[in-house]
């Protein structure tokens, strides 16, 4: 007995200290990923990194969804003002129309949001978001709306989900944004979703256009086929002309060389005939 329980009290002391070191480990990565993600705050509290950060990924966005030559990056819409990129849509005279989408990351006021455990910290770190989302729609809608080179409205990408599901379910906020600014705030999976629905527009577009082209074509083929069925007309007419022509030239010609044909042939049957008879009184004379 004594030796069966130092057998198991080994067996659950290893078990113990097997799962004392998988706990090590994980506490170990959790640090590690403690770390990186302080370290990825810590850059992203940097407005340069930040912007790189908000400007990459919907470059990335863009990228998956559409043709390089449906959308431009770092475009000039008046003199020294630049958006982050610009959809390019269908315009007149073969000049496309630009819906500017300039990205905005406050972390600030999110981070600040997100650390509040107050109600009443809470209430000023989102009317402090309020105010600088509302600042940066201005900015937006007073740099990069000129109609007609651009759409009468633009979109405010927000790089987190987060941050736009802060922003989306302030109602108020949202419709002043789309009324006031003219301004579309939109998150990763609602700017994927629209330039999705944008994507079938271009396909309905290019094949709307080649419907246009293939009926344009049809037109053309069918002009040509009555134009073609008129000339065949008058080259069956003439067709038939010459052919009576040629009947009629070919009946009366005939007939004609064949009476000259008898004429020859009677002549020369009298000419034999006199022959034969002078003959035959040369032949008497002679006997005589």
């Amino acid at each position: 007995m004594q030796k069966t329980l130092e057998t198991r009290l080994a067996q659950s002391f290893e078990l113990v200290s097997k799962q004392l070191e998988s706990v090590g480990q994980g506490l170990g990565e959790m640090k590690a990923l403690a770390a990186d993600a302080k370290s990825l705050k810590n850059a992203l509290t940097n407005v340069k990194e930040r912007g790189t950060y908000g400007e990459v990924r919907l470059e990335k966005l863009l990228s998956d969804i559409l043709a390089p030559n449906q959308y431009e990056m770092n475009v000039e819409i008046t003199d020294g003002k630049r958006v982050e990129f610009a959809v390019k849509l269908p315009g007149n005279n073969d000049v496309p129309l630009l819906l500017p989408i300039d990205s905005k990351f406050p972390i600030e006021d999110y981070n600040r949001l997100i650390d509040a455990e107050e109600k009443q910290a809470m209430e000023e770190a989102r009317r402090s978001l309020a105010i600088k989302i509302r600042a940066f729609a201005k900015d937006i809608h007073d740099k990069y709306i000129v109609p007609p080179k651009t759409t009468d409205f633009a979109l405010m990408f927000l790089p987190t989900e987060g941050l736009y599901a802060e922003v989306v379910q302030n109602a108020a906020l949202f419709e002043e944004l789309r009324e006031k600014y003219k301004i579309t705030a939109v998150g990763a999976t609602t700017l994927s979703a629209f330039l999705a629905s944008l994507q079938m527009g271009f396909q309905t577009l290019a094949i709307e256009q080649r419907s246009q082209e293939v009926w344009d074509t049809l037109r053309t083929v069918k002009a040509e086929f009555i134009k073609f069925g008129d000339m065949l007309d008058k080259a069956q007419k003439q067709i038939q002309t010459a052919d009576k022509t040629l009947a009629e030239i070919v009946g009366r010609r005939t007939r004609a060389i064949n009476r000259t044909l008898r004429g020859v042939e009677d002549l020369t049957e009298a000419s034999t005939s006199s022959l034969i008879g002078l003959d035959y009184t040369t032949d008497e004379q002679s006997m005589k």
